[in-house]
């Protein structure tokens, strides 16, 4: 062994590739203490975390994997029933089965088989797919918890084939629900309404309401406006259920469903009925005198001290049934089709019209209270009068001789009005407008029922604002004369004339129309019905007709149906019960195919008992010619059955025809 002072080295000997041999440097000292302390880090986050996950957090994962398992439900209320004023049901409930689907069973499978397994429902239930697969994709996106409702009328077999093969459908439930059945066929279909699954955009509005998706709800007439009463309280409930959608578990309810409160209207359903075929009948009668167009109508009853509808009948009508259950879009299409003039469409409310001659006691009551005309003032009835150069025909070219208030009301004298028209003219403050608006014209009726029409009283300022040339602006005598026969822009509809007949009847009064009498518990068979809240219209209100004046007219009304000078004596003269009332010839632009002119609408409105009136009807044949031809007969056939009693040979005449 060499001695180490020699200078050799005591290991291994240089080597030339390396300055200097390999060694534990502080540099690398510091390289490997970070990366140490980035090892401890990485390990402490992930240690953290684990932890956080199965104690921190445990809990909630846990029940969310128990919530994935959990359904919660709103099993359908029974809706309460309608009925009439003497307890005859109108509308009540029927069983169904509804097939639903939790759209949350969906999320998870494949768009192309969710897409086919949809298709198979949809074709197994008779449902349009793309229907389904829109409302699916909806509630995947908003809601997916809430089932979506496929269909609600799905028979024994088909509900048993869903039951036997729910695994080749995951997510589909069957359960039971409650439809509408309407006792009385197509009796008062506009009136009554229907219900449907409630639309998103309804959700938005009553979701602060109790409303929630899924939920049925009134769409129009009463079932809409007495909705919150009908509908009762949806129950609340959980199951279990397994991948698929499938019920694994018994119902466990937090809040069982609470029918719906009944409804009893004032309607009586015999007369309703009488009204309804009253109108069909004018149809035919109107045919006969070769009003080929003559193809709607409307009626209305009132009692004329409350208010109370008795009958309000809107022709022609649907089957209300085609609502119930899975609703079919070529049903849909064809109660829109306007070659059917619009089934759905309340015309006793919502249809407005010119009035005619109807309108001719209102103006004889303005022009009295205005102080334009007296009584007993002669005004001489001619067969034409020319007015600033326009020629105005009366509908008896013949006629030529003097004539006071109540005969020209009763003979219905338009150039005796026309006169009376000038009057109102040379006023500034249209007083013939304005007394219209006293009695209720140009706005709603406030009847619990919609929607509803205002109508339309035209007003020198309505033109300033309505037209655009400056001489259409301008309100001239024609304006006026056209508005004291019940022509030219004037528009109403049969509740208002109706509801203005009844003030005449009552001694001025102006009544609040409504067709809802109370609202009642639901009470089992044979028990006597509990009144929650029973209807208080508002009061009838006085405005401010002389009882003088209203005296006058009401004997004018009483000659046209009993002097051989009135325009509906022959309909009502030898009727027992005496009935004072008046005709209305309205001429409306018809735009019919292949033939747009001007058509005649057939009015009658009137009441009785002449001396202690109970009842106001109004009766409207669209394009059905004169009044005392189509109308004054429906309103004959009303009153017949009110009051129990024929008129002898000309409703004998009417039956025959039938």
């Amino acid at each position: 062994m060499r001695d180490r002072g020699a200078g050799v080295p005591s290991f291994l000997p240089p080597d030339p590739r390396v300055e200097e041999p390999y060694r534990f440097t502080p540099q690398m000292a510091l390289r490997l203490a970070v990366f140490g302390v980035l090892a401890i880090v990485v390990f402490a986050v992930v240690f953290f975390r684990l932890w956080a996950l199965q104690v921190i957090s445990g809990e909630r994962y846990l029940e969310d994997a128990r919530n994935n398992q959990i359904r919660t439900f709103r099993p359908d209320a029974p809706r309460g029933s309608i009925v009439d004023r003497d307890g005859d049901v109108l509308v009540s409930n029927m069983p169904g089965t509804l097939v639903e689907i939790w759209p949350a069973a969906l999320e998870d499978a494949p768009v192309a088989e969710r897409n086919a397994m949809l298709k198979r429902l949809s074709r197994l239930l008779g449902v349009p797919v793309k229907r389904v697969r829109l409302k699916v994709e909806e509630r995947l996106r908003t809601d997916p918890l809430t089932p979506v409702a496929i269909s609600t009328d799905v028979g024994e077999l088909r509900a048993a084939y869903l039951m036997e093969h729910q695994a080749e459908f995951p997510g589909v439930q069957i359960t039971e629900t409650y439809l509408r059945r309407y006792e009385q066929g197509t009796i008062a279909a506009q009136m009554l309404g229907y219900v449907s699954e409630i639309s998103a955009e309804q959700l938005e509005d009553k979701a602060r309401d109790g409303y929630a998706a899924g939920d049925r709800i009134g769409q129009t007439g009463l079932e809409a406006t007495y909705d919150t009463y009908l509908r009762g309280q949806p129950g609340l409930g959980q199951v279990f259920v397994d991948a698929l959608g499938r019920v694994t578990s018994e119902r466990e309810f937090s809040r069982m469903p609470e029918s719906g409160d009944n409804v009893r209207l004032t309607l009586d359903d015999q007369l309703q009925r009488t009204a309804e075929e009253a109108l069909e009948y004018g149809i035919r009668l109107a045919h006969d005198q070769d009003e080929w167009a003559a193809n709607a109508g409307a009626l209305v009853a009132m009692d004329v001290k409350s208010g109370e509808i008795l009958a309000l009948a809107s022709n022609p009508t649907f089957d209300p049934s085609l609502y119930v259950g899975t609703v079919r879009e070529r049903d849909l299409k064809q109660l829109a089709d306007p070659h059917r003039n619009y089934p759905t469409l309340n015309r006793a409310i919502a249809g407005v019209y010119p009035p005619g001659s109807t309108f001719k006691p209102i103006t004889a009551l303005a022009a009295l209270e205005s102080g334009l005309l007296r009584p007993d003032e002669l005004i001489q009835c001619t067969g034409k009068e020319v007015i600033d150069g326009q020629a105005f025909d009366n509908w008896d070219p013949y006629k030529n001789e003097p004539m006071q208030l109540t005969t020209a009301i009763a003979n219905s004298c338009d150039t005796y009005f026309y006169n009376v028209a000038l009057r109102f003219y040379e006023r500034p403050d249209s007083p013939l407008q304005r007394w219209s608006r006293e009695m209720g014209f140009g706005q709603q009726t406030g009847i619990d029922l919609g929607p509803e029409e205002e109508g339309l009283v035209p007003t020198p300022a309505w033109r300033r604002k309505t037209f655009e040339t400056e001489i259409d602006k301008i309100w001239t005598s024609g304006d006026s004369v056209q508005l004291s026969i019940g022509q030219g822009d004037l528009l109403v509809t049969p509740l208002q004339m109706t509801r203005a007949y009844a003030m005449i009847a009552n001694g001025g009064k102006l009544v609040e129309p409504h067709i809802v009498k109370a609202v009642e518990e639901p009470t089992n068979e044979g028990e006597a019905p509990v009144v929650i809240r029973p209807y208080t219209p508002k009061p009838p209100r006085e405005i401010g007709i002389n009882e003088y004046s209203l005296q006058v007219v009401q004997q004018g009304l009483y000659e046209a149906t009993h002097e051989s000078y009135g325009t509906s004596q022959h309909v009502f003269g030898s009727f027992p019960i005496t009935i004072a009332g008046k005709t209305g010839t309205a001429e409306k632009f018809v735009p019919l195919p292949g033939d747009e002119r001007l058509r005649d609408q057939s009015w009658w409105c009137g009441y009785g008992p002449y001396e202690r009136p109970e009842i106001a009807v109004c009766a409207l044949i669209e394009n059905g010619g004169h009044g005392g031809e189509a109308a004054a007969p429906v309103a004959l056939q009303v009153f017949e059955d009110y009051f129990n009693v024929k008129s002898g040979t000309y409703s004998a005449s009417i039956q025959e025809s039938d």
